[in-house]
């Protein structure tokens, strides 16, 4: 009798792992599923390379099945998601060993932009990527996501008040730097 009730609590136990096991996996492919494209659309702004957002993006969600228990909170997977890629994303810069490459043996292609779209959005990140972290990630956190003022207040543990001011402050240095721009085109036109 003794043999019986070990036998079934060791079944019971194998079920109960089994089981936490498939709801860690559902909720896993749920998270993998509803945020992919947004944390592989945040990765790929941050480093500008197709190639290394996606190893960025993997590697953060390797991370986040490790840890997949730490996330208490359903609401707070994005934010979450983009804490652990940013870090991936400063691990890469720890491991980063560069390859030297001798100037004569590199050419340059001058790449013609045709495509008007595509020039004001190289204009457009170039105009970002000036501004001072401090501006830029407040500012791309809320183009990119659609981030509140609360959530980026929150995802950069800073006071509500102090972001709006750098959201303003960014948008408005985008904005004169645009109308410069502008500015000059018309003076090399006209």
């Amino acid at each position: 009798m003794m043999k019986l009730n070990m036998f079934s609590r060791k079944q019971y136990i194998q079920a109960s792992v089994t089981s936490d096991m498939a709801s860690k996996q559902e909720r896993y492919q749920v998270l993998v599923l509803a945020l992919h494209s947004d944390i592989f659309r945040y990765a790929y702004w941050l480093v500008k390379d197709k190639a290394v957002a996606e190893d960025i993006v993997q590697e953060t969600f390797l991370r986040a099945w490790k840890s997949l228990d730490s996330l208490k909170d359903e609401k707070a997977a994005k934010s979450w998601l983009i804490t652990i890629l940013r870090r991936e994303n400063a691990r890469r810069f720890e491991r980063k060993q560069f390859d030297l490459v001798d100037i004569d043996d590199v050419s340059v292609i001058d790449d013609q932009l045709s495509n008007e779209i595509e020039i004001e959005h190289r204009e457009l990140r170039t105009i970002m990527e000036s501004l001072s972290e401090e501006y830029r990630e407040p500012l791309m956190l809320q183009i990119i996501f659609g981030y509140s003022g609360d959530e980026i207040a929150k995802q950069l543990n800073l006071n509500k008040n102090t972001v709006m001011t750098r959201l303003f402050r960014a948008r408005n240095q985008v904005k004169e730097t645009l109308d410069k721009a502008n500015d000059n085109r018309g003076r090399k036109n006209g």
